[in-house]
């Protein structure tokens, strides 16, 4: 894992957000998600600015999706510089189901 994958890791697993329950390198089809809440169909990924506008992600979250997931995208550094309101985000989106990612 990336700095900020086990920065985040630290803060999903055994529950400790919000008693909600993260798998972490999650398969799902043929692709892997770095954190996937099964429950609510979410799945967030930590990427660094190479997947920015990436044709390959694009690809990508459109199988997501038409598996019913929603791919909340948050950069390395949101995730180093400001965990709380990276929490306080994924929080968010685990309990509203209509919030639909903005990347």
């Amino acid at each position: 894992m990336t700095e900020a994958e086990d920065k985040l890791w630290h803060e999903l697993r055994s529950r400790r957000l919000d008693r909600i329950k993260f798998r972490r390198q999650v398969p799902i089809g043929r692709y892997i998600a770095d954190f996937a809440c099964l429950e609510a169909k979410l799945v967030v990924e930590i990427d660094g600015s190479q997947h920015a506008e990436s044709p390959r992600d694009h690809v990508r979250d459109a199988e997501l999706k038409s598996r019913g997931f929603r791919i909340l995208r948050l950069w390395n550094d949101e995730v180093l510089r400001e965990i709380d309101a990276v929490c306080d985000t994924i929080i968010a989106y685990v309990r509203d189901a209509s919030l639909q990612p903005w990347r």
